[in-house]
């Protein structure tokens, strides 16, 4: 589905097609197209090239119990549809920078770094005819438990990805705001 941004300047057409659908298609997503969404989140800037970041990822068809898990960590609103998305994860910000020449230090940049790979992960889904959808609705307790966060990492957000799906699986109210 087609949704472009209406925007006042132009803009580069992987933006302008991004959106956050809720309608997933549960069939799985090609490995490949997953390594390069991550692939991109790699290669995002940030703060002393720390890379503070970690995505952990369940896959409906690979891990299906994980995925279950994952999506016991959703609000209720989020349950509703996200079940449906082939891929859940949780991006996680590590608070500290280390390096073996100074000793470990906080790094106040962390969770803007992170949001800075999930923007490039974003983009690359787009770009591979995927979507995905970032909640901030979740229990940050049961998510570190359910996705085994290591210590030193915040859960920041949790993911859907995969192909837009049948809106008709939706609620209705949730497909009014399809």
């Amino acid at each position: 589905m087609d949704k472009p941004a209406d925007s006042a300047a132009a803009l580069q057409p992987l933006l302008r097609a991004r959106w956050s659908p809720r309608a997933f298609d549960p069939a799985p997503v090609p490995t490949a197209a997953l390594r390069a969404l991550f692939e991109a989140a790699r290669w995002a800037p940030s703060s002393g090239n720390a890379q503070p970041w970690r995505f952990v990822v369940a896959t409906i068809d690979g891990e299906p119990e994980a995925h279950a898990r994952f999506v016991a960590c959703l609000n209720e609103g989020n349950r509703r549809w996200a079940f449906r998305a082939p891929v859940l994860a949780f991006a996680c910000a590590k608070r500290t920078i280390e390096r073996p020449d100074r000793p470990p230090r906080d790094n106040p940049h962390a969770w803007y770094d992170l949001g800075q790979a999930v923007a490039h992960l974003s983009v690359q889904a787009t770009a591979e005819g995927l979507f995905v959808h970032q909640m901030a609705g979740f229990d940050a307790a049961l998510a570190r438990d359910a996705c085994g966060a290591p210590d030193g990492y915040d859960v920041v957000t949790a993911v859907a990805i995969g192909r837009y799906g049948d809106i008709a699986a939706l609620d209705d109210d949730l497909q009014l705001r399809e």
